[in-house]
């Protein structure tokens, strides 16, 4: 089941709550006051060179019936794409350079390269994402709507599929992620879905035709001979865009630790425990300074969900002062390589494909789904925030894990020492049997030979009897 209350959960009183939620504002107020000059250098570089990797790609496909200039030119594009996609769209629509004050880096005017329209994007995802993060029935991006990611939602028959819808979605994302804001942006405004030209579907199906006629008619069309290679490319280009955007989306969303939570938790919910629940509904991949900026920062998807619209180039730093935090209330910092992060979210999608009769796990301590029961079976000790009366520091959600682990480690240890004590105790008896089996067998073997051996003496006894007999006669 998903988090009720979060403050149990996270072995937090009220006021530790309400303290860690002012440290994240102290946190908030240094970056907003030292925003200036470098930030928005930063932007600008960013800006040109995606474009001049995109220029650059463009001119190489115009060579494109050569397989080196298809492969050159591809990879260009492909890049340039993933970086307009992931640092600045994202980015850029999340308000994160509003600041600057510059029009054409603005929330409210950069439109992005990919088939939905920016501002749907912005409404559906800057609101009903951040504002609801993983409460299960609210936040409409667990799952995207086609996929089972909590055993809080019902299974059904359906759901055996998304071991394949979930391919289908990797390869076609902005698809998926156009066609899914539609739909919000439908539902916010009380539109019919079946009102054909209602604004939304106006605004989506124009987004979609310049979309489609930039991509496969007018550049393949500049190239001339080259226009079938060039529109290989282009949609190649795309779908490596896709792939890429799907698999950090996916590791900052959907791995282990990400925790879910409940409409009645956020009935009742203060700013502070907003902060905690992104903290702990949000997953890192580990990455280095260029996997870290073709991610648009996503990487560091704990700090994006805490301050969403501060400059993506300040998160490694925001970081540090997270993970400073975590270790100070001993909460989990949920991170991991990005082949690691993504195995977990695809082993959640296959699992729960499943109906929950097939799971060991039960719904309150599952990897994928987890509540505040988790810990009722262990001690109280464990169950609620300690104080170490020696160096004063929290021992609390993170420590109470590790105990949880320990305990089922230990479970798990006892199971198999059970099961092989039980296997040694058949096997014996087994043994015994045998041995039980193979004495009679002998004895009666034994008894055989004994009554063959008198039966013998017998019949030589009164053979000899007859001897005398017939001597006595003939004497």
């Amino acid at each position: 089941m998903a988090i009720t209350d979060i403050k149990q959960f996270a072995h937090l009183t009220e006021a530790d709550v309400e303290a860690l939620g002012r440290e994240l504002d102290n946190i908030r107020r240094d970056v907003e006051e030292s925003r200036g000059v470098r930030d928005a250098q930063y932007i600008r570089r960013t800006i040109r060179l995606q474009r001049s990797l995109e220029i650059a790609g463009r001119l190489t496909l115009f060579a494109s019936k050569y397989r080196p200039a298809w492969l050159a030119g591809t990879a260009l594009l492909a890049i340039s794409k993933m970086i307009e996609n992931m640092e600045l769209g994202h980015n850029v629509k999340h308000g994160q350079w509003d600041w600057m004050n510059d029009p054409e880096i603005h929330s409210t005017s950069w439109e992005w390269d990919q088939v939905g329209p920016s501002e749907q994007w912005r409404r559906a995802h800057n609101y009903s994402h951040h504002m609801y993060t993983n409460i299960v029935g609210m936040d409409d991006d667990i799952g995207f709507g086609i996929l089972r990611m909590t055993r809080d939602e019902e299974w059904k028959p359906i759901n055996l599929a998304q071991p394949i819808a979930n391919l289908i979605l990797a390869a076609t994302f902005e698809w998926g992620i156009a066609l899914h804001d539609l739909d919000k942006q439908r539902e916010l405004m009380g539109v019919d879905p079946k009102e054909r030209f209602s604004a939304p579907n106006k605004a989506f199906l124009g987004k979609v035709a310049r979309q489609m006629s930039k991509d496969f008619v007018i550049y393949p069309a500049l190239t001339g001979p080259a226009w079938k290679s060039t529109m290989t490319a282009n949609l190649t280009a795309n779908l490596a865009r896709n792939l890429w955007a799907y698999a950090v989306i996916f590791c900052g969303h959907f791995p282990d630790g990400a925790e879910k939570f409940t409409v009645e938790h956020f009935e009742n919910e203060t700013h502070a425990e907003w902060y905690l629940r992104q903290m702990l509904g949000s997953a890192n991949f580990n990455s280095g300074p260029v996997m870290a900026f073709m991610s648009g920062n996503l990487s560091f998807q704990i700090e994006h969900h805490l301050f969403p619209d501060l400059p993506s180039n300040r998160y490694a730093e925001i970081s540090v002062r997270v993970r400073a935090l975590c270790d100070k209330y001993d909460l989990p910092y949920t991170t991991g390589s990005l082949g690691k992060q993504y195995l977990l979210a695809f082993r959640t999608i296959h699992k729960l494909a499943l109906p929950d009769r097939f799971l060991k796990r039960t719904a309150h301590d599952a990897p994928e789904t987890s509540s505040e029961h988790r810990f009722a079976h262990l001690s109280e000790t464990v169950s609620a925030l300690r104080i170490d009366p020696i160096t004063g520091q929290r021992r609390g959600l993170r420590s109470a894990m590790n105990d949880a682990k320990a305990a089922l480690k230990e479970k798990k240890a006892e199971a198999k020492l059970a099961l092989k004590v039980k296997k040694a105790e058949a096997k014996a008896a087994l043994k015994e049997k045998k041995a039980q089996g193979s004495a009679a067998l002998h004895e009666k073997k034994v008894q055989g030979q004994a009554a063959l051996l008198e039966k013998k003496a017998q019949g030589q006894a009164a053979l000899q009897e007859q001897r005398a007999k017939h001597e006595r006669k003939r004497r």
